[in-house]
């Protein structure tokens, strides 16, 4: 009781008198009567900025939607795509309208208050409040003036407004409509989900990032891929030189060189002087492959209970018969040249090997832009997110051969379901986060990346025999029994209740497995239990999946999966005004709209409101007095 009577008086402090007591419960209850936020979700961005950045500024046609709603009976299809595209790229739109000459008076009067009318369509679900912290600096007041304008007897508001908007064209209208765009793109999602996996394939994973800590709702959730450059930036030599290998194996060096500032030059001359018969780019990617597997090897048999003996491969060579022994099975090697690799001890780096890598961690660890956006990942990031009844990972809940919650022993500790994964973010921040960083932390950050049992990857990953063996029939990778059960909605709802979910608006948000929707695979399994949104964002996987990737958008109204057609370039889109087209489907549609009072963010605010009104009470009774 003591100490809810300290807590009632610190309230107290805050609200000193009844009538802002009052004030503010009233304030709270009216937000509770606002339709919720817009969330929009999207997985496995995998280094493709064009493609996201597009679908970050149409926020996968909520900006599209709204236009025609506005505008479906008075403009046409081509008048509606100008719209949309001065609100994804103004500054370049409006370079095109000059270099045209028609920036008249007139045009900027009519695309400005069509932009208002479209930011005020939008800020109708927030309040005022919440409204003016989205509102750009410069223009906060004009804006806020505009959206809540009113209209009286004499007409005097709209002659204001006039005067305020001929003052602005003639001084700064390009300003002024970059900052309108800027507004409804903000109101257009209340919070973006990143379900995973921001790095490799493509070539500018950086400038993700970089946009993403402009976001001022966001969450995200690690994939296999970001654990691996979050151990990279942590010092794990085995995490920094599968970061390597992926990049000169995509073709992504840009983004370590140009992106991060990390020199492969020493890599390059001793690969080139190391593997003579080969291109440069064929010798940089055999050199580093020999390292990482070596480095591998290190973590493998310093952690047994990982169970990864069976990625032992460098001893199960015989050079002189040109074979390699993998999982019991002989196979032939397509590539013998291994001239670092010393019988008896092939796992040891040699003296320029150890150059290599230390040059190489030197560089992850002293990368101002590496280390702050590795930071980034971890103060917004982690292995699962509850969020409004939903359930948030990336890649995988281990389970056994009966469908099972697979139970796991690492750091000594049996755990499995949502133990297991708090577990793992526990040991993943304690590896990048305390000062000083112990090997087995670290070294786990390359199990989450790779590990047959974790959560982010769920596959048996065979990098050395799709490297080295020919025969397809060794690069079978087991996948996790999660895989063959995850259709099933007794599944799903047996992980949802593992994560504390129950109730038939609970579900499963998952990425990591690209669709195959041209082979007439679905998104949504397990009776809509289920969504599965990585549907190939990256190129490289477009043929294989038939689109360039799904999102989900969840409103007011209920749940919406959005399947987009490949994406062509920026320029394009705003030279021909061109829109990535997109499909949806709904998948629930609420029987009532769904208000702030039924979210999580409601809970919280209810709360709120039962401590105020509690604290009234006190007043009222003379328990505390009031000013």
């Amino acid at each position: 009781m003591e100490n809810k009577t300290k807590y009632y008086k610190l309230l107290a402090e805050k609200y000193p008198t009844v009538s802002s007591l009052s004030r503010e419960i009233i304030n709270l209850s009216a937000i509770l009567n606002l339709p919720k936020g817009t969330e929009h979700f999207m997985s496995d961005l995998h280094g493709e900025f064009e493609a996201f950045y597009h679908i970050m500024n149409n926020c996968s046609g909520v900006v599209r939607e709204k236009v025609d709603m506005l505008y479906g009976d008075t403009m046409t299809d081509n008048e509606r795509n100008a719209i949309c595209m001065f609100i994804y790229y103004p500054v370049e739109k409006l370079n095109q309208v000059k270099k045209k000459k028609l920036n008249t008076p007139k045009w900027y009067i009519n695309l400005i208050n069509q932009l208002i009318l479209i930011a005020s369509t939008l800020s109708s679900k927030y309040t005022r409040s919440k409204v003016r912290k989205a509102l750009p600096k410069d223009y906060a007041y004009i804006i806020d003036e505009f959206l809540h304008a009113q209209k009286d007897e004499d007409n005097n508001q709209v002659r204001y407004h006039r005067e305020i908007l001929n003052t602005i064209i003639e001084i700064d209208p390009d300003g002024f409509v970059i900052a309108l765009a800027q507004l409804v793109k903000r109101l257009a999602v209340d919070r973006l989900h990143i379900v995973g996996d921001i790095f490799d394939r493509g070539e500018s994973a950086e400038k993700i990032v970089d946009l993403l800590m402009t976001v001022n709702s966001l969450d995200i959730e690690w994939g296999n891929h970001d654990i691996l450059w979050m151990g990279a930036a942590a010092g794990s030599n085995a995490c920094i030189a599968n970061v390597v290998r992926n990049a000169v194996k995509y073709n992504t060096i840009r983004t370590l060189e140009n992106g991060y500032g990390i020199s492969l030059r020493n890599l390059a001359l001793y690969a080139e002087k190391t593997y003579s018969g080969k291109t440069p780019m064929e010798a940089a990617l055999k050199a580093i492959e020999v390292i990482q597997f070596k480095l591998e090897g290190h973590v493998i048999l310093r952690h047994p209970e990982y169970e990864m003996e069976d990625r032992l491969l460098l001893d199960k060579i015989d050079l002189q018969k040109g074979t390699v022994v993998s999982e019991g099975v002989e196979y032939k090697l397509n590539d013998t040249e291994f001239p670092t690799l010393v019988r008896g001890d092939c796992y040891t780096l040699d003296e320029e090997e150890s150059f290599i890598i230390d040059d190489l961690r030197s560089s992850f660890l002293n990368s101002e832009r590496m280390q702050r956006h590795a930071a980034f990942l971890y103060e917004k990031g982690c292995m699962y997110k509850r969020f409004n009844g939903n359930l948030l990972y990336h890649g995988c809940v281990p389970l056994d051969e009966n469908g099972r919650l697979d139970r796991i022993t690492l750091f000594g500790k049996p755990c499995s379901g949502r133990e297991f994964f708090d577990l793992a973010e526990e040991k993943a921040r304690r590896a990048f986060l305390s000062g000083d960083r112990e090997k087995d932390d670290t070294d786990f950050l390359w199990y989450l990346w790779c590990g047959r049992k974790s959560p982010l990857c769920g596959r048996n990953i065979k990098t050395f025999e799709r490297a080295f063996i020919s025969d397809k029939n060794a690069w079978h990778e087991e996948k996790n029994p999660y895989y063959d059960y995850y259709t099933t909605a007794k599944t799903c709802e047996m992980i949802l209740k593992e994560f504390g979910l129950e109730g038939s608006r609970s579900h499963i948000v998952n990425g990591h497995t690209p669709i195959k929707t041209v082979k007439g695979e679905l998104p949504i399994k397990a009776d809509g239990k289920l969504l599965v949104i990585d549907g190939g964002f990256c190129k490289a996987y477009h043929k294989t999946t038939g689109i360039a990737g799904y999102t989900l958008i969840y409103n007011s109204h209920g749940l919406r999966i959005k399947a987009h057609q490949p994406f062509e370039t920026v320029s394009r889109a705003i030279e021909k005004n061109i829109d990535i087209i997109s499909s949806s489907e709904i998948i629930e549609t609420e029987n009532h709209r769904v208000m702030v009072g039924d979210t999580d963010n409601g809970k919280e605010i209810k709360s709120e409101i039962d401590d105020l009104k509690q604290l009234l009470k006190y007043y009222k009774e003379g328990v505390l007095t009031p000013e």
